[in-house]
């Protein structure tokens, strides 16, 4: 079959999503299918550009190329999975964020303050809850993707599991190191600040290192000047950029692995530190992580405070016997899962 993979996307800006596309076609090319990913450019602000966009995906035919007819479309971002065609399958990563989960949330999505951002929204859900049902299948990228698909637009989803890039490659280090790994795109809703606000309250001498780029270099700035005026500067070790291999490395060596964001759909870090035997820290709110996070059997889930985050580092750094015991059962955890692309192609396509 000839099938497009269909994604909105923000210029320069490449993380999760873009390497979930890319992935799902390279998956559908081995089965012999032709694929590619056909990618929108997005812009969320002014809030009314957002209703162009929308427009734009509704005009969109994808239906033929050159001729030729395109077999399947399967999208996968607001508001690409507007884009028409008679056999349409929907794996949706997530919504537009700011419109649902984050619109009480005004310090991680902006549609709430911003002029007219509560007709653009109406028209969002509006939008979502006329045109998702077109699909013949809907997928989400987690339960809990789906499940906010269900609360605010009461529209029924499949929750469908991938594999992180390079699943195959991921190790346990034969020595176990002394520091707590958290590699992820640095803004607000990675909450690298809880972790550095935590630091605070440890009594343990805990390092962390943070590996990734910033979305805006104020931010590191403010997170650096905070970490400085709570005096816990020479706990941390900025790392920035890392390839591939050097990530796994840092994985393979580490006690355990911090990851804490805000209502995550997904969330690649906890399955990279399953694959390398690691225990993970997350937090009550994290979203995704929770559900492959075990509480003291795969890791543990903390309130989504600096004081509840710094006890649970703790535990971990005084009992390395047990963060070991913890990273075994991670392991064994993903395993028992059965997640693969053969599954996710077979899925979707049955």
């Amino acid at each position: 079959m000839k099938i497009v993979v269909v994604t909105t996307h923000v210029p320069f800006v490449y993380g999760g999503a873009e390497i979930h596309a890319k992935q799902l076609c390279l998956a559908l090319q081995n089965y012999g299918h032709k694929c590619e990913v056909v990618k929108i450019p997005f812009k969320w602000y002014p809030a009314e550009k957002i209703l162009d966009h929308i427009f734009i995906c509704r005009l969109l035919d994808l239906t033929e190329s050159c001729g030729e007819s395109i077999d399947m479309l399967i999208g996968l971002k607001f508001p690409a999975y507007y884009v028409k065609h008679p056999n349409k399958i929907l794996w949706i990563l997530h919504q537009h964020k700011s419109a649902y989960e984050l619109w009480l949330h005004p310090e991680y999505g902006d549609l709430s303050i911003q002029p007219n951002g509560k007709l653009v929204r109406e028209a969002i859900i509006s939008a979502d809850k006329k045109f998702i049902p077109e699909a013949k299948k809907v997928f989400a990228n987690s339960k809990t993707v789906a499940e906010r698909l269900k609360k605010f637009c009461g529209l029924d989803s499949i929750p469908l599991y991938h594999p992180p890039l390079y699943a195959d490659k991921f190790y346990c280090g034969s020595q176990q190191g002394d520091y707590f790994f958290y590699p992820s795109r640095i803004n607000k809703m990675k909450r690298q600040r809880l972790v550095i606000e935590a630091l605070r309250y440890c009594k343990q001498p805990i390092k962390v290192l943070f590996a990734g780029l910033p979305e805006a270099e104020v931010y590191l700035k403010e997170l650096k000047k905070k970490a400085e005026e709570l005096g816990v500067s020479k706990n941390i070790k900025w790392i920035g950029f890392i390839s591939e291999e050097e990530k796994r490395k840092l994985y393979a060596d580490s006690l355990g692995v911090i990851y804490v964001p805000y209502d995550e759909d997904y969330g690649y870090v906890t399955l990279e530190a399953m694959l390398a035997g690691k225990p993970t820290i997350t937090c009550t709110d994290a979203g995704g992580p929770l559900e492959f996070v075990v509480d003291g059997i795969t890791g543990f889930i903390s309130e989504p405070t600096p004081q509840s985050l710094a006890e649970k580092l703790d535990m971990l750094y005084e009992n390395k016997v047990k963060a070991k015991e913890m990273g075994k059962n991670a392991y064994l955890k993903y395993h028992e899962m059965k997640i693969s692309w053969n599954k996710v192609v077979e899925t979707l396509l049955k």
